[in-house]
């Protein structure tokens, strides 16, 4: 086996002098502290060649040599790849640098006080579900060595009875309902088998309120009133009652709208580019991303442009996304220094961001 070497860059300041602030004002009303935050991007580069071309990193990196000492760092958690590292390692391999196996990400923090002292909460400087605190640099020199796959479990039902896969949704976080677990043990029971925590994990995804929207399509009794309609029915509403301009709704990965004539470029026979009038039409759509964005923001954002973006490019035989549209339904904001009446004490899961 080859052996293989790592190097470590400073790149840019990570984040706006504005979302560094917000932080700093974060750590100060947490831990009553009043500090003085910088922070600089940390690139881990490994390589199986002893040398490597570090200025032609460096210049794709926009890094130069890393001379400071951070007071932690913050970076992906063990055994994981980000979204960053999987698109810089394709742009280093196409521009032809050589014996680059990966490329990683971190965040380096400079804190002015000593944060050693106590139990300092530093929750505002990261993402708990992606992101570690590495105090030191060898701490995080272990980021590219990946654990061994776990064994498939089998959940034992066939002579455990419905109580395991009741233990297995709490232990794994399912979430899954009553009714679900239900369903589940009559058909494990009915296939004399057991099922393995993966299909019980794919299971409650596929089956999630994200992706199944079993709350919109649900019936509601309102003060004892039952309603006919749910609210993806009362949604639906506003395209029956007004169809004029609505190709295609509610049918595919995105709606179309009906646009205009124009005139395109198009390869004719000859193989030659001439302009032929087109119709043009518009796809539309609506990605939801609450629950994502509310325990992981930003790649919770992240995420659900992608989705959007997928959708629209993957309705009829396909679109080319040109425009993304954000809008965003809030509760209370909470601006530091100008709370307002209406905003009470908060009251939510600690899983919430």
């Amino acid at each position: 086996m080859s052996k293989t070497k790592n190097f470590i860059f400073k790149g840019k300041q990570s984040f706006s002098s504005s979302k560094l602030e917000q932080i700093s004002r974060e750590f100060k009303q947490a831990n009553n502290l009043d500090a003085q935050i910088e922070s600089n991007e940390i690139y881990l580069i490994l390589t199986n060649a002893k040398e490597i071309n570090e200025e032609g990193i460096k210049d794709v990196l926009s890094a130069t040599e890393q001379d400071e000492t951070f007071t932690f760092y913050v970076g992906p958690r063990l055994g994981t790849i980000s979204p960053w590292s999987s698109k810089t390692e394709d742009i280093i391999s196409n521009v032809g640098l050589k014996n680059i196996l990966r490329v990683e990400k971190l965040f380096g923090f400079k804190i002015n006080c000593n944060i050693n002292e106590g139990n300092i909460d530093l929750s505002m400087f990261f993402d708990r579900m992606t992101q570690s605190i590495y105090t030191e640099e060898k701490d995080f020199q272990n980021l590219f060595i990946a654990d061994p796959p776990r064994l498939l479990n089998h959940i034992d039902v066939i002579k455990k009875g419905k109580k395991e896969l009741e233990i297995a949704n709490k232990n794994f976080g399912f979430a899954m309902s009553d009714e679900e677990i239900d369903y589940l043990y009559d058909f494990y029971s009915k296939e004399e088998r057991n099922p393995t925590d993966a299909e019980l994990m794919m299971f409650a995804q596929a089956n999630s309120e994200h992706c199944r929207h079993k709350i919109f399509n649900a019936k509601w009794n309102v003060d004892g009133a039952q309603k006919n309609n749910t609210l993806f029915d009362l949604i639906k509403e506003t395209s029956k009652a007004s169809p004029e301009g609505i190709i295609s709704a509610y049918k595919d990965n995105a709606a179309i709208i009906e646009g205009t004539k124009v005139e395109r470029l198009h390869l004719n026979d000859t193989n030659n580019y001439e302009f032929v009038e087109d119709d043009l039409n518009s796809t539309i759509k609506v990605e939801t991303h609450n629950h994502p964005t509310a325990i992981s923001p930003y790649p919770g954002a992240s995420t659900g442009s992608g989705g959007e973006i997928r959708d629209e490019g993957a309705t009829g035989r396909g679109a080319k996304p040109k425009i993304g549209l954000s809008g965003y339904n809030v509760s209370n904001l909470r601006i530091p220094n100008l709370p307002r009446s209406w905003e009470k004490q908060e009251h939510k899961p600690s899983r919430i961001a």
